[in-house]
C-alpha cells in the first residue's frame, strides 16, 4: 500500500481524522485513522531504515534534537517522534526552541505560556512546551546589570570595576552586555528545560524532543556555549586580578566597602548553565541531532553545511529525514515527471556528500493532507519512525 497525493491539502474543511490512500493499481479508498486502525495499520515508508527500535529502547533519558533549513518540516517531524515514543510507553516532553512557535499548529491545541501543557491523545504522558525567547533576553539583561540599576556602569560596579567603566567605554562593552549574542535565546530555553527535568516532579520523561530554530539559529546556538564560556570566563578573571588592587586604591581614598557580588554571581550561573547545554549537545550516550530536509539542491547543500558543522562541535548526528518526497505513481502528468526527476537528481546528492552519505537516510512521502493533530501526527509517525 502506498501512500498518494502531490501536496498538503490546505482546506479547513477537511476531516483532520481521514486520509487518502489507495492500493496501487486500484481505485482510492478513505481509512478512518482512529486510534484502534492507526495501530493497525501497516504502511510502508518510500525507504527504509530510521532505526526506531533503537531509538525506543532503554529507559535511560534521551533527548533528541530535530532541526535544518526553515520550512522542510521539522515541527511536524518533531511531533510525530514524540506522539511515536508516547505510544511505546515513554513518558515525553516535547519542546519549541523557535522563536517561531509552530507546536501549537501541529498539535492543534493552544500550548502558549511557557508552561508544561499535557497533549491530549497518545496513550503514555505527552506534554508540551513553547519558550518565549524575549524572557531568555530579559534574563541575559538581567545577569549584566545590580539589583536597582542598568546598564554597563551598574554592572563594572557590581563587579567591583567600576573605576575602570569610563576607560572601558571605548570599548563598547556595555553594547555587548546590554544586547543578547545570537543563540542566547534558545541556549537559554535548553538550559530551562534542563532545569525542569532536575526537579523531582519532572523525572518522569524519559524522552525529550527538542523542535529547533532553522539552521542559522542553530549555527549560533552550537557556538554559543564555548564563546560565553570564554567571553564570561575573561570577564571573572579580570574582576580577580585587580581585585585588590582596586581594594588597595579604596582603602588610600577612604572608600573601602563590600564588593557587590551580584552582577558576578549571575554571570557564573549563567555561564555554568551554558557549559551543561554543550555538555548536553555533545553526550554520545544521551543525545541525538536529526537533520530535517527536502529533496532540492539548496535545502540539501544547507543540510550538508549544517552536518559538518554538527561534526565540528562534536555533536552526535546519525539520522537525516527527507521529507516531501512525491510517492511512486503508476503514472504522471508533466508537472509530477519533472518533479519526480529533479527530487532525484537532489536525493542522488546525499549519497555522493561527503558529510551526509554516512548517515542513515530516511525518506517521508509527500501527503495531501495537512498533519496537525495527533491522529495526523500518528499516522505520520508510522511511516517516518520505523
Amino acid at each position: 500500500m502506498e501512500v498518494v497525493g502531490y501536496g498538503h491539502s490546505l482546506r479547513p474543511s477537511h476531516p483532520l481524522s481521514l486520509f487518502k490512500f489507495r492500493p496501487t493499481f486500484s481505485s482510492a479508498i478513505l481509512i478512518s485513522l482512529n486510534k484502534q486502525t492507526i495501530k493497525s495499520l501497516q504502511v510502508s515508508a518510500v525507504a527504509s531504515p530510521a532505526g526506531f527500535d533503537e531509538m525506543v529502547s532503554g529507559n535511560q533519558r534521551k533527548y533528541y534534537m530535530l532541526g535544518g533549513k526553515g520550512g522542510v518540516g521539522k515541527t511536524s517531524c518533531a511531533a510525530s517522534l514524540a506522539v511515536k515514543f508516547a505510544n511505546n510507553g515513554h513518558p515525553t516532553l516535547v519542546v519549541s526552541t523557535d522563536p517561531a512557535h509552530s507546536l501549537s499548529d501541529s498539535f492543534a491545541q493552544d500550548l502558549t505560556g511557557g508552561t508544561l501543557v499535557p497533549v491530549e491523545g497518545p496513550y503514555s504522558p505527552l506534554f508540551a512546551l513553547e519558550l518565549n525567547p524575549e524572557k531568555a533576553k530579559e534574563e541575559f539583561r538581567s545577569a549584566t546589570q545590580i539589583s536597582g540599576g542598568s546598564g554597563i556602569k551598574d554592572f563594572m560596579d557590581g563587579m567591583g570595576l567600576g573605576v575602570l567603566a569610563e576607560q572601558l567605554g571605548e570599548l563598547k562593552l556595555g553594547e555587548l552586555l546590554d544586547t543578547p549574542p545570537p543563540g542566547l535565546d534558545e541556549a537559554i530555553a535548553i538550559s530551562k528545560v534542563m532545569q525542569f527535568l532536575e526537579s523531582p516532579e519532572y523525572n518522569m520523561f524519559t524522552r525529550v524532543v527538542f523542535d529547533t530554530a532553522p539552521t542559522g539559529h542553530t549555527l549560533r546556538l552550537l557556538s554559543l556555549p564555548d564563546f560565553l564560556d570564554k567571553s564570561i570566563g575573561k570577564i571573572l578573571k579580570l574582576r580577580q586580578k585587580i581585585a585588590s588592587a582596586t581594594s588597595a586604591i579604596k582603602s588610600v581614598f577612604g572608600q573601602e566597602g563590600t564588593p557587590k557580588p551580584d552582577a558576578a554571581d549571575k554571570l557564573e550561573r549563567l555561564r555554568e548553565r551554558m557549559i551543561k547545554v554543550r555538555e548536553l549537545f555533545r553526550d554520545t550516550t544521551s543525545t541525538e541531532f536529526i537533520i530535517v530536509t527536502i529533496p532540492t539542491v539548496m535545502a540539501i547543500s544547507e543540510s550538508s553545511r549544517l552536518c559538518a558543522s554538527l561534526k565540528m562541535e562534536d555533536v552526535p548526528v546519525k539520522r537525516l529525514i527527507a521529507n516531501q518526497v512525491l510517492p511512486t505513481s503508476a503514472s504522471d502528468c508533466k508537472f509530477c515527471s519533472m518533479k519526480r526527476k529533479d527530487q532525484s537528481r537532489a536525493l542522488d546528492m546525499i549519497q555522493n556528500d561527503q558529510e551526509l552519505s554516512s548517515l542513515m537516510l530516511v525518506q517521508a512521502p509527500l501527503v495531501d493532507v495537512e498533519i496537525r493533530g495527533v491522529p495526523a501526527l500518528q499516522f505520520l509517525g508510522d511511516i517516518v519512525w520505523k
